[in-house]
């Protein structure tokens, strides 16, 4: 094992590796469970399966633009592996009331009244506990690892993250809501465990007070770290990146329902393609910049980005069902006029993956996400280097609150965009265009840095 994978032999290294694996693992197991059974099971129009998915994804990111810059100053003043220990223990208790919920909309018990507000709302709690968890998971790096495994270890724990991501999206569309609510509750135990396994990280100064006021805290740490022009143009950037993922997260239930007409595994199989072109182009870049901090690829890789969002829009946008999908949308859609509902005839995996437009598709999903991951990892890197030691846990804080603004925003704007009746295939329209924004920055990012 040479190379960035030495890194994971090392004990300064491997329980945080483990730990933030897992808890992306879980994160992405519930509320892709949670957001699948609704979309599949309850809902039964376009417009009101794209509106929960975006509620849920904005009720997720929320915590991140409220909380991040109070996370910040706890990682940065006190030990960072006891913060990790108190919020792996909650994740056991938030596990078991979204375990429940997901249980009793398995049992079709009070599903609008009692057990979508409760899947929610752990979901809303998860997303607390991700906010704490996201600034120690880089500001440790420095802490633990030398400068030249800086960027090595940034690029193991995005790669870690999305094939974390991977597992727990393939696991949610493939195994029944009853089993992925026992799941989420073993898989946040272990994770506990691991989290107590990660070396002492005390503050690099003395202690000190922390202002609970979130609001002023935020705007103050904000104002803080953007004066510094190479965090504001990589925060920047990487705002506009993830509100992309967001919007294109938010699509893929409904597009793979309505558009695709595949069930939920297809979906699933959607999000899984994402993570790992994400994984792929997080260690690709770190191999062609040799460990060297630098945005000198980013812009490039947005555009290509932006090019393969435009050739997935074509391929969506011409996508024919077969024959007899058509005879069943019929038969399906005289049903609703004389009363019934059927549930509609979807592809299965097998039947997708033999649809002659299948691989363009797929093909253009995965460019997507290798340019992705290869535009925002040095980003990331970036937010860890610039500042010192003592400050790099409220720098990923600063960033935390821009990133999530800026994708409750893309939430809103897709809520918006659907009520004014503009369809998920149109929408992607959008994140290609946001993509030349994100080029801009990048762009500008590299000439600061020259």
């Amino acid at each position: 094992m040479t190379g960035s994978f030495s890194l994971l032999k090392q004990r300064r290294f491997l329980p945080l590796f483990v730990t933030q694996l897992l808890g992306a693992f879980n994160d992405n197991l519930f509320k892709n469970a949670m957001v699948l059974f609704v979309v599949y099971g309850v809902f039964n129009d376009e417009a009101s399966e794209t509106m929960f998915s975006a509620v849920a994804t904005g009720l997720f990111i929320l915590p991140f633009f409220l909380l991040s810059a109070l996370a910040g100053q706890l990682a940065d003043t006190r030990d960072k592996a006891r913060i990790i220990r108190i919020v792996k223990f909650c994740e056991i208790l938030i596990m078991l009331v979204g375990g429940l919920g997901l249980v009793l909309a398995w049992l079709g018990f009070a599903v609008h009244p009692v057990a979508i507000p409760m899947m929610m709302l752990a979901l809303f709690a998860m997303g607390i506990h991700s906010t704490f968890f996201g600034p120690i998971k880089y500001a440790i790096l420095p802490q633990h690892l030398k400068s030249d495994e800086v960027l090595a270890g940034t690029g193991l724990v995005e790669a870690g993250t999305y094939l974390a991501i991977l597992a727990g999206t393939i696991l949610a569309g493939v195994i029944d809501v009853e089993w992925a609510a026992l799941g989420v509750v073993f898989c946040a135990a272990i994770g506990y465990w691991t989290g107590r396994q990660v070396p002492a990280a005390p503050p690099e100064h003395a202690e000190t007070g922390i202002d609970w006021h979130i609001v002023r805290s935020s705007v103050a740490l904000v104002r803080g770290t953007m004066h510094i022009p190479r965090l504001y143009l990589a925060i920047l950037s990487i705002s506009f990146f993830w509100t992309i993922g967001a919007v294109l997260f938010i699509q893929f239930p409904p597009l793979v329902k309505n558009i695709l007409h595949a069930d939920k595994s297809v979906a699933s199989l959607f999000l899984a393609i994402f993570s790992i072109g994400i994984a792929i182009g997080s260690v690709a870049v770190n191999r062609l910049l040799k460990g060297q901090v630098s945005a000198r690829y980013s812009p490039a890789s947005v555009i290509v980005m932006g090019g393969f969002v435009l050739a997935f829009y074509w391929v969506c946008g011409r996508w024919v069902a077969s024959p007899e999908m058509h005879v069943h949308d019929v038969a399906a859609s005289a049903a609703r006029i004389l009363g019934g509902n059927p549930p509609p005839l979807l592809y299965d995996i097998g039947g997708f993956l033999n649809h002659p437009s299948v691989i363009p598709l797929l093909a253009s999903l995965l460019g997507i996400a290798i340019s992705g991951g290869m535009f925002v990892v040095p980003l990331y890197a970036f937010l860890t280097t610039t500042v010192p030691k003592d400050q790099t846990a409220r720098t990923v804080a600063a960033n935390n609150i821009v990133n999530s603004g800026a994708m409750v925003a893309g939430s809103l704007l897709a809520i918006g965009l659907g009520i004014l009746g503009v369809g998920v295939v149109d929408q992607l329209l959008m994140s290609a265009v946001m993509c030349l924004i994100s080029a801009w920055l990048a762009v500008k990012l590299h000439r600061a840095c020259d």
